[in-house]
């Protein structure tokens, strides 16, 4: 039986569909927007991504990954492991530190009513967001973020560079763009961003 993936392609859902292309799990792409009804009758909060593993709805891209990682015995260090619990801390640190700033600065770009928009913070998230990432990238010993093995943080954050890309961001150090060619080359984002404008 395969997954059905409700969410639009070109959201957090790429993360879910690059995760499952790793896997080789088969799977169904309703590319629902946020709020729609496709989304509601899945998710109350009309919030996307949602994986539908038979009659089990799972939310939030993060803890969708962590699953199917967990489920599939691949891409993740074991639970209940040291590896485990630095692979999550960067997990978390990503989600914290680098995510935060583009969604922030997105709220107060198009999310937010106009008149609580505040636009000078943005200026303040994209330094924030070069000089998080570039702790990252100084920090990383191998060519993943956890070393020799491919995870869940590399997903992450290769899928939050794209978006940096697109909010214009600014470019962190020439680390970042080569560690960036090395997950951007794997089969499995491939095969997702093949996917993205069917």
């Amino acid at each position: 039986m395969s997954y059905k993936l409700y969410g639009h392609p070109r959201s957090r859902t790429f993360r879910v569909m690059w995760m499952l292309e790793e896997l080789g799990q088969p799977y169904d792409q309703i590319p629902a927007p946020p709020q729609s009804e496709d989304i509601k009758q899945v998710s109350a909060l009309g919030k996307i991504p949602v994986l539908m593993d038979g009659e089990d709805a799972i939310r939030d891209s993060a803890a969708i990954l962590t699953y199917l990682a967990d489920k599939h015995g691949a891409l993740t260090a074991k639970p209940g492991t040291i590896a485990r619990a630095q692979q999550d801390a960067m997990t978390f640190r990503i989600l914290d530190e680098v995510e935060t700033q583009l969604w922030t600065a997105a709220r107060h770009s198009f999310v937010l009513p106009e008149a609580e928009r505040v636009p000078e913070v943005k200026e303040t998230c994209k330094a924030d967001y070069l000089r998080n990432v570039s702790a990252i990238m100084a920090e990383v010993e191998g060519p993943y973020l956890m070393g020799q093995d491919f995870t869940i943080p590399d997903i992450l954050l290769t899928h939050l560079a794209g978006w940096a890309l697109t909010a214009k961001f600014p470019e962190p150090p020439e680390a970042f763009s080569e560690y960036l060619k090395r997950t951007r080359t794997r089969p499995g984002f491939k095969a997702a961003r093949a996917k993205q404008d069917i």
